[in-house]
């Protein structure tokens, strides 16, 4: 998989564009390889975040950006099911309360990031403030930003300046131990539509459907937009994109395992080793225990 991998990185300042992507790409995978591919995958992520635990020096923050019914729920469930809960937090990220609105808009993401050890899971980002907000720019109003309570004055300079903004962000976690990884699940519109239609008749999964939904589906074309501009401006080599194939789930959830499985081990992450003393310590115990004690 790791030409599948390299091709789904975002390769900083080379042009490309959304239509270069295959959304149902599966490679030379048939579906039940996979699976079993994804569950060895599972039990080497395992291994390695037991290790990110006991070195106490790095965290990761994976992020998952992406249209309605891209599966990023499902992707998050599937992939981190092998992980241990203790060492993982999620955070699903809504429209913004009204505390965070009186902060710049990087601080309840700032709050969220985990600590070192673990792997924290955003579902949704501060990449919304680049997406949802470039299409819909009356929602930075809401920000209360000096010099911005119109929406003729959300230039392009404005959205330079927030792209820098995320790179600077996602450096200065990085230099300080955060291992960034993120992923756009990149479904496609025909995908999308029959996802919809299979939660409208579903009585389980009716209930995440909702008639703003389709509203969104109408801007597509503004999304992919966003998205691609969004994707160049801030992959870096710190903080990568991949565009994942969505189309088929099962192959969204390998590549982003192998992915993941990729960059912990590029972390050369070590248990910690004890020191003398406190070796000694520990064979005069053992000694103890082994004679009764």
């Amino acid at each position: 998989m790791k030409k599948e991998i390299e091709k789904s990185r975002v390769v900083p300042g080379k042009k490309w564009s959304l239509k270069d992507y295959n959304t149902s790409y599966t490679g030379d995978l048939e579906k039940e390889a996979g699976k079993a591919e994804l569950d060895l995958t599972k039990e080497a992520l395992n291994k390695l975040q037991e290790t990110l635990y006991a070195a106490d020096s790095h965290s990761v923050l994976i992020i998952f950006q992406a249209m309605d019914a891209a599966g990023k729920d499902s992707a998050i469930a599937h992939v981190m099911s092998g992980l241990n809960p203790q060492g993982c937090q999620v955070y699903s990220f809504k429209t913004p309360t009204s505390e965070e609105y009186d902060h710049d808009f990087l601080w309840r993401h700032y709050k969220a990031l985990p600590e070192r050890g673990r792997i924290g899971i955003h579902n949704r980002s501060h990449y919304e403030n680049v997406l949802v907000c470039k299409v819909h720019p009356e929602y930075v109003l809401k920000e209360k930003i000096p010099g911005y309570n119109e929406v003729k004055k959300i230039d392009d300079k404005f959205w330079k300046r927030r792209y820098e903004s995320i790179r600077n962000f996602e450096k200065h976690i990085s230099d300080n131990g955060t291992q960034v990884i993120k992923f756009f699940l990149y479904v496609s519109k025909e995908e999308q539509k029959e996802r919809f239609l299979e939660r409208i008749e579903n009585p389980v999964k009716n209930w995440k459907f909702s008639s703003s939904d389709i509203t969104e589906r109408e801007k597509w074309k503004d999304y992919m937009d966003a998205y691609e501009i969004a994707l160049s401006e801030t992959a870096t080599e710190q903080a990568p994109w991949y565009i994942i194939p969505a189309d088929k789930k099962w192959y969204a959830r390998l590549l982003i395992s192998q992915i993941l499985e990729e960059h912990l081990n590029g972390m050369d992450l070590k248990f910690p080793v004890l020191g003398e003393e406190e070796m000694a310590k520990l064979e005069e115990i053992q000694r103890s225990l082994l004679l009764g004690g």
